[in-house]
């Protein structure tokens, strides 16, 4: 990835559903530059989607979870890849010290909730889990 890629994911980050033409007039190139390279990313597997962002109180009762987890030997790209397939998994984190990586789950209640922990906890790899729910946000997004 080049410079200009980066700058067009983080535009798409912003704005998913931003034209092509917009793009390509923000990053000063052709459209057929920015298609091009849309569709190289995706080939590459590098975008891997796209989402609705939702403000925050549209969805009041939504449960929201932090599961860290410790993954067993050197299978963490699997397990992202696992985990990036599980639809309760609303976004991945890398972190260091005790945990390997930190997801923040999402479920419309808690026998969703359960269910996605449950999947999680068969993915293969997964040596240790620990789940906090979400309760209160006093600083910060709060989406």
């Amino acid at each position: 990835m080049d410079s200009l890629d980066q700058q067009l994911i983080s535009l798409l980050r912003n704005d998913a559903r931003m034209s092509v033409a917009n793009l390509a007039h923000k990053l000063k190139v052709s459209r057929g530059t920015v298609t091009n390279r849309i569709t190289k990313l995706e080939n590459d597997g590098i975008i891997v989607g796209y989402t609705v962002k939702l403000r925050p109180d549209s969805q009041p009762n939504e449960i929201r979870a932090w599961m860290s987890i410790v993954v067993a030997g050197n299978e963490t790209r699997s397990v992202i890849a696992s985990l990036l397939g599980e639809p309760g998994v609303a976004s991945l984190h890398d972190t260091n010290g005790r945990w390997d990586l930190l997801a923040e789950l999402r479920a419309e209640n808690l026998t969703e909730l359960s269910n996605v922990l449950e999947r999680i906890r068969l993915i293969r790899s997964i040596q240790h889990t620990e789940t906090s729910i979400h309760l209160a946000s006093y600083r910060g997004e709060s989406s």
